[in-house]
């Protein structure tokens, strides 16, 4: 993710003539056709149209991402964590009796977990496929069996991949709420003890030695 603050050179409350201004003379720098970095030319013309968008700015600010601009395994995490975010919207148990992190970090876990299984799964069943494909003797010349075991361990392959690129994805969730903790209310558990009955109640004996 590029930092549009840093690349431009302004500060964090730089008003929109400073960063045209800024923007300028990198671009004058830059450009390709007086000899400069093209890279960083663009990276330039990037940074200045989004802090020039109040919507994707503001969206910069308070995250560190910009939907267009962020990595695409950074964008996984954030779908992955927008999902989360739904599912608290939707709960009804009222905020400080639960951890919501600590759920989602739980979640999280859970479903690595089960990915990775289900690769493990994907993969033993590819191998036994090849097995077959290998123990194949004398075949006609059309094979139609072999291809067809063919194309369902390419299949299994590029779903193996698909699940590598989840569990990528959750972990970089995991990550992302990696720094944040919760306050949770103190709990109730212990029940006041009427008077009358510690009243009722005899003394403790402190106990003696000799």
């Amino acid at each position: 993710m590029i930092d549009p603050y840093e690349i431009l050179g302004v500060a964090h409350d730089a008003d929109d003539e400073q960063i045209r201004a800024a923007y300028r003379l990198l671009a004058k720098a830059t450009h390709p056709d007086s000899g400069g970095d093209t890279e960083a030319f663009i990276r330039g013309q990037k940074a200045c149209e989004l802090l020039l968008d109040p919507a994707r700015r503001k969206f910069f600010d308070e995250t560190g991402y910009d939907l267009e601009l962020t990595e695409a395994m950074d964008l996984q995490g954030l779908l992955v964590i927008e999902k989360l975010v739904n599912e608290i919207v939707l709960d009804d148990r009222e905020p400080g009796t639960f951890d919501p992190i600590a759920g989602m970090r739980a979640k999280l876990t859970e479903e690595i977990g089960k990915t990775r299984f289900q690769i493990r799964e994907m993969q033993g069943h590819s191998s036994r496929l090849q097995n077959h494909l290998d123990r194949l003797g004398d075949r006609p010349g059309k094979d139609v069996l072999g291809y067809m075991l063919r194309a369902r361990m390419d299949t299994i392959g590029k779903l193996v991949a698909e699940a590598a690129a989840r569990i990528e994805a959750t972990e970089r969730a995991f990550d992302m709420l990696d720094a944040y903790s919760y306050a949770i209310d103190p709990a109730d558990d212990e029940e006041a003890v009427p008077d009358s009955l510690l009243a009722d109640e005899p003394p403790i004996k402190a106990s003696s030695r000799t």
